[in-house]
């Protein structure tokens, strides 16, 4: 591992950061979600996670709940299951339906073979030691429990990377600018069923491939800036490069009528 890999790692994974600049409110989580909006096709993500647990009857518990998004479809469309979420971030939780509490992915509260299903939506990158994590996971289900998990592919946005770059290089002087950080890339959807192998012998992964497509800079930018929590990362002036990254987008849109986003998301299904 090279030091860059260290340092990208530690800044993803870094508790204080997560929970007291990242996730310490819904903001910056919102602004991520909120660009999925102008996708298409459109999936109806908290939907297609509830349709997975369709066979279920239970406990349900959410680890790295967030802001609530898969608990409050659950609680609409499953008032029979007994629902639980869990966060490392105080901060996130407080508009969350109840119950919820703070707990760590790697040392989970919970009871060996309690769970009926497990949520690990979008978060098992953020995880120091992902392996263990899983290991929870797997302990906490009960025999023929189902856990899903969901993250991004490697190839996931990649014009928002080309556009960082762009924007950076432009800041600094250079051809290309340094690249933005990636939290998905600890466990990314070419790396998750080999970490999820580990513990599950069946995993199902399902891609979410889709384009979003903008006329207006707004989203864009509003979605780069929400990595803000990790602006010391970039080796460059974070706010001169998201105002640079507005310019190119206007630029851009003014001469093609569209900003365009390719986007590969999946979830995974597992079972023992």
């Amino acid at each position: 591992m090279t030091d860059m890999s260290a340092a990208h790692d530690a800044a993803v994974t870094d508790r204080t950061r997560l929970a007291g600049s990242a996730y310490n409110g819904d903001r910056d989580l919102a602004a991520r979600q909120s660009l999925y909006r102008w996708q298409a096709p459109r999936y109806d993500l908290p939907g297609l996670v509830a349709e997975q647990l369709s066979d279920v009857r239970g406990r349900i518990v959410d680890i790295g709940c967030g802001n609530g998004k898969f608990i409050q479809r659950l609680r609409e469309d499953r008032p029979d299951l007994d629902l639980l979420g869990l966060d490392i971030a105080p901060g996130i939780l407080a508009g969350v339906p109840g119950p919820v509490a703070v707990a760590d992915a790697t040392s989970l509260p919970l009871a060996t073979g309690s769970i009926d299903a497990a949520l690990a939506l979008h978060m098992l990158y953020h995880v120091p030691d992902i392996p263990q994590a899983v290991g929870e996971l797997a302990r906490v289900l009960a025999g023929d429990g189902v856990m899903v998990a969901s993250t991004n592919s490697d190839r996931d946005k990649v014009e928002l990377d080309e556009l960082w770059q762009r924007a950076a290089g432009d800041v600094l002087g250079l051809d290309r600018g340094p690249a933005r950080i990636s939290l998905s890339s600890r466990f990314s959807l070419e790396k998750a069923p080999a970490f999820l192998g580990e513990e599950f012998s069946r995993v199902e992964v399902v891609e979410l491939p889709g384009t979003i497509t903008v006329h207006d800079p707004d989203p864009v930018i509003t979605h780069m800036a929400s990595y803000r929590a990790w602006a010391d990362q970039h080796e460059v002036p974070f706010d001169a490069t998201i105002d640079r990254a507005g310019t190119l987008v206007v630029e851009h849109i003014a001469r093609h009528g569209a900003y365009a986003i390719t986007c590969l998301g999946g979830i995974l299904i597992c079972r023992r």
